[in-house]
C-alpha cells in the first residue's frame, strides 16, 4: 500500500527528500542549545566573565537564527510535497475512475467515491506532511537530546528512561485500538454524505412528498453515529496530554531531587544541571510529536487503504491486443449471448440471445420493467462485456475494437437523461467538439428542440443549470438526442428516450430519423407501441430472453404478449407492466 501511494509523489520526490533533511539539521540546532546555555552560565554567570557572556550569547543567536531558517526552509517544502502529493493522488483518482466500466463503478458509491478524492486524501496529505517534518525531526531531536543528558548527566539519564518507557506503554495503549476506530469512522462519512448527495438530487420529491422530517431525522442518525465514534477515540486520546504532563513534572521532581545531590557532590555544574532540564523539555517534546504524528497515521491508515482500493480497481473490459481502428458499418449480431452483472455469480440478466440487425435498420424493442431492455443495448458499446457468446458490430467483435473508435460509432442516449452546467451550445457539443453552430441548429430540429430553444430569450446560449433543472424532462430528452446526433454514429441508441415527449413530437422526431438518417442503424427502446410499430423490426423481451421478432403485422397476428400490450395501449386497460407481468 504504501509503494503504491508512493509511486504518486512524482515531481514532488525531491521536496521530499530536502523536507527531512532540513527537519533533522534543525532538531540538531535545538539540541545544542541547552548545552551552550550551560557554558554561559558556567563560564560567563558563575566566573563573572562578560566576555564569555556576549560570546556565548551571540553563538546561541547564530544557533537559533540556523534552526529558524531550517525550519521555515522545512515547512516550505513539506507544503509543496504535502500538497503536490495530494494533488497527484486526486488526478490519479480520477483518471482512473474515467477508465471504470459500469460494472467497477457499482462497485463504490457516488459518496463514497467523493469521500475518498476528498475527506481521504486531505487526511493523507497532512499525515505525509507529519511524516516529513516531525517523524524526522523528533527522533532526532530524542536521540541527539539523549545522547547529550548522558555525555552530562551519566546515571541521571535513567530519570528520561523510566519517563520514556512510561510514555511509550500509554501510547500503545491509546493507539491501537484508536485504529480500529478510526477504520469505521471513514465508513460512516460515507453514509453521511450519501446521505446529503440523496437529499439534494432529489430535493424535490422530498418537498412533493413533505419528507423533510424524516430526512433530518435519517441525517441526524448519521451525525449522531459519526459524532459517537469520533467522541469515543478522541476520550481515548485525550489520556495523551496527561501522560505527558505526569512524565514532565515526574523528570522535574526527580531531576531536581537527584541533580541537586550531584551538584553539591561536585559531579556536575549548575549550568550542566539546567542544560539537563532543557533535554527533558526536548526528549518529551520529541515523545509529544511522535505521538501526535501516530494520531495522524492512525487516522490517516483507513483513509489511505480506501484510496488504494481505487487506484487497484481496474476496468473489468480488458483492452484488444491488436484493436481494430474502425467500424465497417452499422450491422449488429448477437451470438448466443448471456449476459451477468456478477461475472460468474448470480442469475443470468440475459439468456442465450441471438438476432442480427442489418446497416441502416430500424429496430424496435419492448418488454416489461426488468426484461433487460437496457442491459441489451448497453453490451452494444461495450459499456458491460457478456458472459458468453459474442456481440458484433460491423462484423467485429466489440471486444476486438479501440473502445473509443467503438463508442464514437455508437451513439447511445440513456435511460436516465443528463445535461451539464453551461449553455445549450456547449451540451451539444458533447456530441461533437467541433461542431458549428449551424451544425448544432440542424440537429437540434432533427430532434425536434429547435421548437422550444427559439423561446428562449439567449435561445442556443441559454444556460443549463447543474443536472439540466432549468428544463422539463421532454426538453431533456430532445436536447440529449440532439447531443447524440451530433455524433454522425453509425449505430443510434434510444433507450426509452422519448417517454417524456408527446406522441406527436415523438412522431416527428421518428420521421425525422427515417428521413435524414437513413443509413444510421437505429434501436429504439419504447413503451408504446406507437414509438416502435414503424420500426422494420420489433424485438419482444421477456424475463431476458427473446418472446418475438418481426414486423408490426407479424407480431400482432403471432405474438400473444404483443397482441396485449398493443390491445391494453390502444383501447384501454391497463399499462405494459401491468398487462406483461401477467405473462
Amino acid at each position: 500500500m504504501i509503494k503504491k501511494l508512493v509511486s504518486h509523489l512524482g515531481e514532488y520526490k525531491a521536496a521530499s527528500i530536502k523536507t527531512p533533511l532540513f527537519a533533522a539539521l534543525e532538531a540538531i540546532m535545538d539540541v545544542l542549545l541547552p548545552t551552550i546555555m550551560a557554558f554561559i552560565i558556567d563560564q560567563g554567570i558563575e566566573k563573572g566573565d562578560m566576555n564569555a557572556i556576549i560570546r556565548y550569547g551571540l553563538l546561541t543567536f547564530l544557533v537559533a537564527a540556523i534552526a529558524l531558517v531550517l525550519g521555515v526552509l522545512a515547512g516550505k517544502y513539506a507544503a509543496e510535497a504535502s500538497t503536490g502529493f495530494a494533488g497527484n493522488l486526486r488526478d490519479a483518482m480520477y483518471e482512473n475512475i474515467q477508465h471504470y466500466s459500469f460494472s467497477n463503478i457499482d462497485k463504490f458509491s457516488t459518496a463514497g467515491l467523493v469521500t475518498r478524492m476528498t475527506t481521504d486524501v486531505t487526511n493523507v496529505q497532512n499525515a505525509f506532511q507529519m511524516i516529513l517534518r516531525m517523524c524526522v525531526r523528533a527522533p532526532v531531536h530524542l536521540v541527539f537530546a539523549m545522547f547529550m543528558a548522558v555525555v552530562i548527566g551519566g546515571p541521571l539519564s535513567l530519570v528520561f528512561v523510566v519517563a520514556m518507557a512510561f510514555l511509550v506503554a500509554v501510547l500503545a495503549a491509546i493507539m491501537i485500538p484508536t485504529f480500529h476506530i478510526f477504520d469505521r469512522v471513514f465508513k460512516n462519512y460515507d453514509n453521511l454524505n450519501a446521505s446529503v448527495q440523496e437529499n439534494v438530487s432529489a430535493i424535490r420529491v422530498v418537498k412533493s412528498f413533505v419528507r423533510e422530517g424524516f430526512e433530518n431525522e435519517k441525517y441526524t442518525a448519521a451525525c449522531e453515529s459519526l459524532y459517537k465514534q469520533f467522541v469515543n477515540a478522541e476520550s481515548r486520546l485525550s489520556f495523551n496530554n496527561p501522560a505527558m504532563l505526569v512524565a514532565v513534572y515526574g523528570c522535574n521532581i526527580a531531576l531536581s531531587w537527584f541533580g541537586a545531590k550531584y551538584v553539591l557532590h561536585g559531579a556536575i555544574t549548575t549550568g550542566q544541571l539546567n542544560a539537563l532540564f532543557g533535554y527533558i523539555m526536548n526528549i518529551l517534546m520529541a515523545l509529544m510529536m511522535l505521538s501526535t504524528a501516530f494520531v495522524m497515521i492512525a487516522m490517516s491508515a483507513a483513509s489511505a487503504k480506501r484510496i488504494v482500493e481505487v487506484l487497484d480497481e481496474h476496468t473489468d473490459l480488458p483492452p484488444a491486443k491488436q484493436p481494430v481502428q474502425q467500424v465497417a458499418d452499422g450491422s449488429i449480431q448477437f451470438d448466443h449471448v448471456t449476459f451477468k452483472y456478477k461475472h460468474g455469480s448470480g442469475q443470468p440478466v440475459l439468456n442465450d440471445i441471438s438476432f442480427t440487425i442489418r446497416p441502416g435498420e430500424t429496430l424496435g424493442i419492448i418488454g416489461g420493467t426488468g426484461s433487460a431492455k437496457s442491459s441489451l443495448v448497453q453490451l452494444i458499446p461495450r459499456l458491460y462485456d457478456a458472459e458468453s457468446g459474442t456481440v458484433r458490430v460491423g462484423g467485429v467483435d466489440v471486444r476486438d475494437y479501440n473502445l473509443d473508435v467503438l463508442r464514437r460509432e455508437v451513439s447511445m442516449v440513456l435511460q436516465k437523461n443528463v445535461l451539464f452546467s453551461g449553455t445549450i451550445l456547449d451540451n451539444l457539443r458533447w456530441g461533437d467538439a467541433n461542431a458549428t453552430e449551424e451544425e448544432c441548429i440542424r440537429m437540434a430540429k432533427l430532434a425536434c428542440a429547435d421548437e422550444f430553444i427559439q423561446r428562449f430569450p439567449d435561445k442556443y446560449n441559454t444556460w443549463i443549470e447543474q443536472g439540466g433543472s432549468n428544463v422539463s424532462g421532454g426538453q431533456k430528452q430532445r436536447l440529449t438526442i440532439a447531443r447524440a446526433l451530433l455524433r454522425k454514429p453509425k449505430v443510434l441508441i434510444l433507450d426509452d428516450s422519448t417517454s417524456a415527449v408527446d406522441t406527436a413530437t415523438d412522431a416527428k422526431i421518428r420521421k425525422a430519423f427515417r428521413e435524414e438518417i437513413p443509413g444510421t442503424t437505429k434501436i429504439i427502446i419504447a413503451q408504446r407501441i406507437s414509438s416502435v410499430q414503424d420500426a422494420d423490426r420489433i424485438l419482444v423481451l421477456e424475463n431476458g430472453q427473446i418472446n418475438g421478432l418481426g414486423t408490426h403485422a407479424e407480431l400482432l397476428a403471432t405474438n400473444a404478449i404483443y397482441q396485449e400490450v398493443y390491445n391494453s395501449q390502444t383501447q384501454g386497460g391497463g399499462d405494459f407492466d401491468k398487462q406483461g407481468g401477467a405473462q
